[in-house]
């Protein structure tokens, strides 16, 4: 089988990280490039780690990747300022992409925010660091990345009753008002991992049915507040034009 024609390396901490953000970047490429085709769509682009082999590098590794590949420069502040939070461990592994064997057309850099507002300016900071071989995609999920799941759910006839619940026992609109859902304790009555788990039973299928299935108007509509709207904007404007050719990579 022939190598896809474009690689875009993804930093993420998890792997439903990774699987939320690709599907949604998927959704976007399909919709604006006419000759993606959803069936061939494996063998047209590539999401992967330092290796094509290895689907996203994650974040807890990069420190210790980066010093097994003795890269250099890894500190110090990003023009005149100090660096924010994730600042330099993106800018660690933006290097490790530049200095990796195949280099990617494009890296994204998905987070949770954990309602820390810094992060994204972090992630900013690293970006513009210096002038990449390849785009660089920022998504941060705020406060989490199933906020961006929630976005994309409606409730189904079975569903309802547990809606309902929620809603009652937040006190607030579990998918309107899914920037809210802010606690860092897992199990905690605004915990966002808990409101999905409960409106979806923890069914996995049902997650991916809420990013696949809901319309990409919708979620840019409902996910200003939780990040999503800025996300598939950074997908639109810096990762189509690298793919449909408009733009060079890096660019």
């Amino acid at each position: 089988m022939s190598e896809p024609a474009y690689d875009f390396g993804v930093v993420c901490e998890a792997r439903a990280d990774r699987d939320t953000a690709c599907v949604l970047a998927d959704r976007v490429l399909m919709d604006a490039i006419d000759w993606l085709d959803e069936e061939l769509l494996d063998t047209q682009r590539r999401w992967r780690g330092l290796t094509p082999s290895e689907p996203f590098l994650r974040w807890a590794s990069v420190r210790e990747e980066a010093k097994k590949a003795g890269l250099k420069g890894l500190f110090g502040h990003f023009g005149n300022k100090p660096a924010e939070p994730d600042a330099l461990v993106a800018r660690r592994a933006l290097l490790l992409f530049v200095d990796s064997d195949t280099k990617p057309q494009a890296v994204m850099l998905v987070r949770d925010s954990d309602a820390d507002d810094r992060r994204r300016i972090g992630l900013e900071q690293a970006r513009g660091d210096k002038p990449w071989p390849f785009e660089v995609v920022i998504g941060v999920a705020e406060p989490k990345r199933e906020c961006w799941v929630l976005t994309g759910f409606k409730a189904k006839a079975h569903e309802e009753e547990a809606f309902h619940d929620l809603a009652q026992r937040l006190s607030f609109h579990p998918i309107r008002d899914a920037h809210r859902l802010t606690a860092s304790e897992h199990g905690a009555k605004n915990d966002a991992k808990r409101a999905l788990e409960e409106l979806t039973s923890g069914n996995l299928e049902r997650e991916r049915e809420c990013l696949r299935e809901t319309p990409l108007e919708n979620l840019r509509q409902r996910g200003e507040r939780v990040g999503l709207t800025q996300f598939l904007s950074e997908i639109s404007e810096r990762l189509v034009p690298v793919m449909d050719g408009s733009r060079r990579s890096g660019k």
